[in-house]
């Protein structure tokens, strides 16, 4: 299964941006897809999810900035990230938890730098 994340880059304060997330080889349905970040000298922590079934969950620092969706059929999920902050800079993981306890699988990562 391999996770190929694109859309990240550098943006001033205030601008938007929209991250997309491939997922392929897998032969499991995947329930839960979703966004982490890394920011320097900091815990890998969680942006948003989206199951399957379209429900959603947001960290707190994102949420009304934030819309996370998905493609089943393309297993695609995306990022749309507005009003960011240089706080919002990090690097991006996605990340899929296939169905059936079938194991979970992360992206490379993708830099997103938010400049002042």
């Amino acid at each position: 299964v391999q996770l190929q994340a694109s859309g990240g880059g550098l943006v001033q304060a205030g601008g938007s941006l929209r991250l997309s997330c491939v997922v392929s080889g897998s032969r499991r349905s995947i329930y839960r897809m979703g966004w982490y970040r890394q920011a320097p000298g900091k815990q890998r922590e969680l942006v948003a999810t989206v199951t399957s079934g379209g429900v959603t969950n947001y960290a707190d620092s994102v949420k009304g900035r934030a819309t996370i969706s998905r493609d089943n059929a393309k297993n695609t999920v995306y990022l749309q990230m507005n009003s960011l902050k240089p706080e919002d800079t990090a690097v991006y993981y996605c990340y899929a938890l296939l169905a059936l306890a079938a194991g979970d699988y992360w992206g490379q990562g993708t830099q997103v730098t938010v400049s002042s």
